[in-house]
């Protein structure tokens, strides 16, 4: 019979002991569980949203990339065209200037041809006077025969 009162002590203490543990212990390892299973999806929806953020992240970066490369290629096309404006404004700016040099460079050859054809007459007209006096063997006076002179200057 002891093994009977033996088996049936056994039997209560081992049901007093799941009791307990039901009562006691069980709730807070469930409860650890289940607060461990929460956190474990809480951080897979996190990492989820993180990697869903990642991608926008990238589609934004890579959107501005490619915005940032047309805006650049706009101002390096917008700089050349300003350049060969530049460069179409001063050869303009060195044409006309050649142009007023030529005038001014024309304009000064026909005064020094002037003034050169108006030192060759007076020259010939002392040449001639010259000549003439030597012709009449006479002295031919400039105030009295200036009109004369003058004429024959006018005719060279």
């Amino acid at each position: 019979m002891n093994i009977n009162l033996t088996l049936i002590g056994q039997s209560i203490t081992f049901a007093l002991f799941v009791w307990f543990c039901m009562k006691f212990i069980w709730p807070p390892v469930i409860g650890a569980l289940e607060a461990r299973r929460k956190e474990i999806a809480d951080g897979l929806a996190a990492a989820e949203r993180g990697q869903h953020a990642q991608e926008l992240a990238e589609k934004r970066a890579t959107e501005h990339i490619k915005e940032a490369k047309g805006q650049a290629s706009d101002i390096i096309t917008q700089a050349q065209k300003r350049a060969s404006e530049i460069v179409e404004e001063a050869k303009g700016d060195a044409k006309t200037e050649a142009n007023r040099i030529v005038v001014g460079a024309n304009a000064e050859i026909e005064q020094e041809t002037n003034r050169a054809r108006e030192q060759l007459r007076q020259e010939v007209v002392v040449l001639a006077i010259v000549g003439a006096e030597k012709v009449l063997k006479r002295e031919v006076d400039k105030k009295v025969h200036a009109a004369t002179l003058n004429e024959l200057a006018a005719q060279l």
